[in-house]
């Protein structure tokens, strides 16, 4: 069996590449640029960028963004991701979500209600981490809406632990008028509690 990878061992990484995918109007590369945000509050070095064409609301997006300790010379997409987050599971039918998940330290998060085995038998994962959480489940319930790009950024915090919920609530702050921001950040704590990965 394989060992499972350590949160540690991402954080010794210099440089941390994330994927995201999702659909368009999810707010993907919103998230994407909320992590970022918040890295650099924190000392560190970042981009953040989208990756779409013509696409029309609800059409696969990536977005992606790398964290680094160091100054950041690479200006490409992410083709070997360390992190994949998925804020649509109906993507896992049509979208190659684990394509660069090649690693035991990769880290493959989903948003379902699913058991992360479920997924990790599903998606014939063999090497990394599979991790879930009900974000739709979180944002209807808090927010009114289905928008889970918040909850996935509340679970990449916990999995990662590249950005403290300090930070992202400083960020959300300064992103969102103060009602949406306190709503979003209790919809990051509650994904940040019940992410569950295997």
């Amino acid at each position: 069996m394989a060992r499972l990878p350590d949160k540690k061992e991402l954080l010794l990484k210099k440089m941390i590449e994330f994927r995201w995918h999702g659909r368009g109007g999810q707010g993907a590369w919103t998230a994407s640029e909320l992590l970022a945000r918040t890295a650099l509050d924190e000392g560190k070095y970042i981009q953040s960028f989208p990756e779409f064409g013509p696409e029309r609301m609800g059409a696969p997006v990536t977005a992606f963004t790398r964290i680094s300790a160091e100054p950041i010379r690479l200006h490409c997409a992410i083709y070997d991701p360390d992190v994949v987050i998925v804020l649509d599971n109906t993507l896992l039918k049509s979208v190659s979500v684990t394509a660069g998940l090649n690693q035991d330290s990769n880290c493959l998060i989903i948003n379902s209600s699913e058991d992360p085995a479920v997924l990790k038998q599903s998606l014939h994962v063999d090497k990394g981490k599979v991790w879930s959480v009900p974000a739709t489940e979180i944002a209807l319930k808090i927010l009114g809406t289905p928008m889970t790009n918040t909850a996935l950024l509340g679970a990449v915090a916990k999995v990662t632990e590249i950005v403290s919920l300090e930070g992202i609530a400083k960020t959300l702050k300064a992103r969102f008028r103060p009602d949406l921001a306190e709503k979003n950040f209790v919809v990051v704590q509650e994904a940040y509690n019940v992410v569950r990965g295997i």
